[in-house]
């Protein structure tokens, strides 16, 4: 590795906010990879409430942490918070030690949205909030798309 390689947590000590694009699915419908660009602010501790989307590393047993980036969904009782993606069904346990960042805008189809603006508030209650509804939707609809997927390998002689 190059010597001057930045980390995540470096470039937001010291310029207090981190532009870049995602990698993943996980925050799908919301954000797309490598098309939708991310503005987060550096977490300094305390004031995260449900539904704040934070940047957090994600410890590996060896070398380096893995950035990932999710939404609150609760707080739990020894102050830890489960975070889940917007498309995905299954979440974690974060401690607030690994949260560097909190998502301050995005650019989506060339609008800036803010995570104060209407747009965005009313994508949170729609998508996020009903999170029980959002699993059974996600599961749904995956069972539909490998449905119709075996029939049109069928209807075209694909078995």
């Amino acid at each position: 590795m190059s010597d001057n390689v930045v980390t995540f947590e470096e470039q937001l000590n010291k310029n207090g906010s981190l532009i870049f694009t995602n990698v993943g699915f996980s925050m799908l419908p919301m954000l797309r990879e490598g098309k939708d660009i991310i503005h987060v602010k550096r977490y300094c501790g305390g004031g995260l409430k449900k539904y704040d989307v934070v940047l957090f590393v994600r410890p590996q047993v060896s070398g380096r942490g893995h950035y990932v980036l999710h939404r609150i969904l609760k707080e739990n009782s020894d102050g830890s918070y489960w975070i889940v993606g917007d498309n995905n069904t299954a979440g974690e346990n974060v401690s607030p030690e690994c949260i560097i960042g909190v998502l301050d805008s995005f650019v989506h189809n060339g609008k800036n949205i803010k995570v104060s603006s209407l747009t965005y508030r009313l994508y949170v209650l729609l998508w996020c909030a009903p999170y029980h509804l959002r699993f059974f939707v996600l599961r749904f609809s995956g069972r539909v798309k490998r449905f119709y997927k075996r029939r049109i390998r069928r209807l075209k002689g694909n078995k």
